[in-house]
């Protein structure tokens, strides 16, 4: 009956909270937020105050349930030959074997985190080392390009001395066979 009654004052207080908004939005613009704030806080308040008559009767809900839930057990009678001598714990290990399940199914996703970690920190040293390997390829073209062009220069002045060589030999040629003949 008091739950009743306060269950049906909050519902009066919601109603006046509302009619309290509707006002608060045709005050001056000057107090409108300031009014709207108070009456935003009082419905945060009552909302509150509903969650705690609720939480109330859940658990007296909770508390008369096992109240009856022991004198069922402790008004039934067992007997030697009784058929029905059984303790219902079903929902018990049913509870405790979907506790066991979470209890798995964290363990995993534990794990899965800690590999995808894992697996993160693997890729960080990979690409880290390929880009030290990209830095050094990088100096070593900057290297290159420098031993090419003094390849390149070596080669002009082998073929230049080739071509002056072979110019020389066939002048010395020439020059044996004419005066040789």
């Amino acid at each position: 009956v008091v739950e009743n009654e306060i269950q049906a004052r909050i519902d009066n207080i919601f109603s006046n909270l509302e009619r309290l908004e509707i006002l608060s939005s045709k005050e001056p613009p000057n107090k409108r937020q300031s009014a709207k704030l108070r009456v935003d806080q009082l419905k945060y308040d009552v909302q509150h105050l509903q969650t705690a008559l609720r939480n109330f009767q859940h658990r007296r809900y909770l508390r008369e349930q096992q109240e009856r839930q022991r004198e069922e057990l402790l008004a039934r009678t067992f007997t030697t030959n009784d058929s029905d001598t059984t303790i219902p714990i079903d929902e018990t290990l049913q509870f405790n074997e979907s506790l066991q399940s979470a209890h798995r199914g964290m363990d995993e996703l534990i794990g899965s985190g800690t590999n995808i970690l894992q697996g993160l920190r693997d890729q960080r040293v990979t690409l880290k080392g390929t880009h030290k390997k990209i830095l050094d390829v990088a100096n070593m073209l900057g290297l290159s390009n420098t031993v090419m062009r003094l390849i390149e220069k070596r080669a002009f002045q082998d073929k230049v001395l080739m071509l002056g060589g072979m110019a020389l030999t066939c002048v010395i040629m020439f020059l044996v066979v004419q005066y040789l003949t």
